[in-house]
């Protein structure tokens, strides 16, 4: 499967995904309806980094998360 292409599946993909390795407990700030499209390749960009680093720390997660809620729609 490619992530690539910025569409509305693989939005819901990454902002799931990220979700699951943030270990977001309330998935209500992370719901994937919450996000627009055209930040697409900014939270790509963020899923790469995850998927690379592997295990992160507290600060690392919450850094994560507060920088996924500026791409929330407003």
């Amino acid at each position: 499967m490619s992530l690539e292409e910025a569409n509305r599946d693989n939005l819901n993909i990454l902002i799931e995904t990220l979700a699951d390795r943030l270990q977001v407990v309330n998935r209500g700030l992370l719901a994937p309806e919450d996000f627009d499209l055209e930040h697409y390749h900014d939270i790509k960009e963020l899923y790469d980094i995850i998927e690379m680093k592997g295990q992160l720390s507290v600060s690392e997660i919450q850094a994560f998360v507060s920088e996924l809620s500026k791409y929330r729609k407003s």
